[in-house]
């Protein structure tokens, strides 16, 4: 189910405490009602009723789709069942993306496939009024071809937190202060795609697309858009009564904190701050702790 709403006021924030509690709020949202292909349309394969969806990645095509509408802060997730088998080559990405290119912001999830029996590797990247280059790659701790497993962004005035299930796996702070670029001025739409990367996603091109193993497939469900919807009520994406301005969602929690540090030691790959061929100077946005 996805939900997409704007939280105005104390009334409508204790309706939604008491959604989270296990009522249903809103209609059950479908990729049919909230979302539109964006490329590749006979590439996508609609199951229950637009409940879920199925990408295809073959010699001719991938695919993509994007959410009609576009949404400033809040938090998005998908469920979603990667590319079994060997898929390297193959990226399977989830994203969200201002339709700015040149001061564009975006932020993503770019699943790179791998040969058999190898981890998967996630790559998150960040654009904020057009800078980008902020590559962060994690090996996945389990096989996530196997079975759905939830991806998440947390977007609000303070920090980016991108989750894998319950575990946070990136947290990028807003470091204004710091005369860091923040991404708060734009909204961004939601977008997924299933494409060929064989160039650059596997082992840095080294590990080529077996087109003998095609169709590729990833599969989705569970769409989930909390946020300010654009347009929308001016005061929408201010509000500081909007749940993920909250004082909970300011900062992990302890759980989380740990869960991260966990990530950190055990699962990073490539992180661009450590990167010193790229970045002899370390950026500022570095230097701040979670």
């Amino acid at each position: 189910m996805a939900t997409f709403y704007h939280v105005r006021n104390a009334s409508v924030l204790f309706l939604w405490v008491l959604v989270s509690a296990g009522c249903v709020w809103g209609r059950p949202a479908t990729f049919l009602q909230d979302f539109r292909v964006s490329w590749g349309d006979s590439h996508i394969t609609r199951i229950d009723q637009g409940r879920a969806i199925q990408l295809r990645l073959d010699k001719t095509s991938g695919c993509g789709f994007a959410s009609n509408k576009k949404y400033m802060f809040g938090r998005v997730s998908m469920k979603i069942k990667l590319v079994p088998g060997d898929s390297a080559g193959t990226v399977t990405a989830f994203y969200l993306k201002s339709d700015t290119d040149n001061v564009r912001d975006e932020l993503d999830f770019e699943f790179l496939g791998n040969r058999t029996g190898q981890p998967y590797t996630v790559q998150t990247n960040i654009y904020a009024h057009g800078k980008g280059d902020r590559e962060q790659r994690v090996n996945l701790w389990f096989d996530p071809s196997a079975d759905f497993h939830t991806y998440s962004v947390l977007w609000n005035h303070r920090h980016i937190v991108f989750y894998v299930d319950d575990f946070p796996i990136r947290v990028y702070k807003n470091n204004e202060g710091r005369g860091v670029p923040y991404p708060k001025m734009q909204a961004m739409g939601v977008y997924s795609s299933l494409w060929d990367a064989d160039n650059w996603a596997t082992r840095g091109g080294l590990e080529k697309i077996d087109w003998s193993k095609a169709p590729f497939f990833a599969d989705y469900k569970d769409f989930n858009i909390e946020g300010c919807e654009v347009p929308g009520p001016a005061n929408c994406a201010s509000n500081p009564r909007n749940w993920w301005e909250g004082a909970a969602y300011q900062a992990l929690n302890a759980i989380e904190a740990r869960r991260y540090r966990w990530v950190r030691m055990n699962h990073v790959i490539y992180d661009y701050c450590t990167d010193k061929s790229r970045y002899p100077i370390t950026p500022p946005e570095c230097l701040a702790g979670i």
